[in-house]
């Protein structure tokens, strides 16, 4: 789990500035609006949707919306087809990029993602470049005022989650992704509400950057993550606690 506790961080402190942007309640419909079309529109039995509605509740999303996403998604309304794309290549430093996206067209999408990577100091990417260091894991980010290391680890070790780590005054729980429902509902029944739930692309190794290259690389994320299409990015690089602090300052 080298990095993803960093890059957790990162995430936590830019969700509010994404928020305001106006841009999360898009991302998150489209990726119910993608689960419902490749899944079906019943949660119950599609945990794609089930997690991603819960992804949509999670960012306040009105119950409407979401339905209306669902509808998208089996075809009982009209509305854009979505493609599931990974764009794969490197920041500054060296570090590795995978970007993930839903688009509508990706003659549009394409190069606009290459254009962003190489104003800031990356390159696209061949298919395959970096995927291949990362791996999928089930994550929960945990409040330190909801439950302490010792509860956690118990709950870890009754559902099957990997490990439990402090990050930043709360405590991220991993898992692999096939016991993730069953960490989920650990919590639920233990009264646990997790900060966020979800898998993600986690980095067998990561990149130290500082100085410029930090700087960059920051600015390269986020403008990753304003583009439209894009629903996740995932990077292997670590900054230092005295860099974070100069950079979100």
């Amino acid at each position: 789990m080298a990095g993803h506790s960093h890059w957790a961080r990162i995430k936590r402190a830019k969700s509010v500035t994404d928020a305001r942007r106006g841009r999360v309640w898009s991302k998150l419909s489209r990726a119910v609006i993608v689960a419902a079309r490749n899944g079906g529109g019943d949660p119950a039995m599609n945990l794609t949707l089930r997690y991603a509605i819960d992804a949509a509740k999670a960012g306040n999303m009105p119950k409407d919306t979401i339905e209306r996403a669902v509808k998208k998604g089996t075809g009982d309304l009209g509305g854009a087809a979505y493609e599931e794309l990974l764009y794969e290549g490197y920041g500054p430093g060296g570090a590795a990029i995978l970007c993930a996206v839903l688009t509508d067209n990706r003659n549009r999408t394409a190069p606009e993602i290459k254009k962003i990577l190489e104003t800031r100091g990356g390159n696209l990417g061949a298919t395959h470049c970096v995927s291949w260091m990362f791996s999928q894991k089930g994550s929960f980010l945990v409040p330190g005022s909801q439950a302490d290391e010792d509860r956690l680890t118990e709950i870890a070790l009754e559902s099957g989650a990997d490990d439990v780590k402090p990050v930043d005054g709360a405590f991220e729980l991993s898992c692999e992704p096939d016991v993730f429902e069953d960490v989920r509902k650990a919590l639920e029944q233990a009264g646990i509400t997790p900060e966020s739930a979800e898998l993600t692309m986690v980095p067998s190794a990561t990149v130290t950057l500082e100085g410029r290259n930090a700087e960059r690389m920051m600015k390269l994320i986020e403008a990753l993550e304003d583009h439209d299409d894009v629903q996740n990015v995932y990077s292997n690089f670590e900054i230092s606690d005295e860099e974070m602090a100069r950079l979100t300052q």
